[in-house]
C-alpha cells in the first residue's frame, strides 16, 4: 500500500498545481473550487493509504523482487447471487428522478430503498445460512 499512497500524494501535488494555474488563468470559481476539493480528496486518500501501510504487513506490491503469483490468494467474500443492489439502484434512481418530476415520487422510492437495504444487510441471516 505504500506505492498507492505515494501515487496519491504525487497526484495531489499535480492537482494542486493545476488548481492554481486554472484559478489564475480562468478566473472561474466553480472549476477552481472543484480542483481544490479534488486536491483535498487526493491528500485524504494518500494519507489514509500511507497511514494504513505502516500498520499492516507489507504486500507483494511493496516488494520490488516480487512476482505476480506472490500476491495471489483470497481477496474477500463477494455475494454471487444478490438481487438487493438492483432494488437499491431502482429505488435510488426513482429517488433522484423525484427531484425532476416531483417530490411525490419519493414516497414510492423510499420503501423500495428500505426493502433493498434491509434485504442486503440481512440476506445471509435467513434460510440455510442463518446462525442460531
Amino acid at each position: 500500500m505504500k506505492v498507492q499512497g505515494k501515487m496519491f500524494m504525487w497526484l495531489s501535488v499535480f492537482v494542486l498545481a493545476m488548481a492554481v494555474v486554472y484559478g489564475v488563468w480562468s478566473k472561474e470559481p466553480a472549476g477552481t473550487t472543484a480542483l481544490f476539493l479534488a486536491f483535498g480528496l487526493c491528500i485524504m486518500v494518500g494519507f489514509y493509504l500511507g497511514f494504513t501501510a505502516r500498520r499492516v504487513d507489507a504486500g507483494a506490491m511493496d516488494n520490488k523482487e516480487a512476482d505476480v503469483a506472490d500476491d495471489a490468494g483470497e481477496v474477500g467474500f463477494f455475494s454471487p447471487h444478490s438481487w438487493q443492489p438492483l432494488a437499491l439502484a431502482v429505488g435510488g434512481a426513482l429517488a433522484f428522478l423525484s427531484i425532476a418530476i416531483g417530490w411525490w415520487l419519493l414516497y414510492f422510492s423510499a420503501p423500495i430503498i428500505m426493502i433493498g437495504l434491509y434485504g442486503w444487510v440481512f440476506e445471509y441471516y435467513r434460510g440455510e445460512n442463518r446462525t442460531q
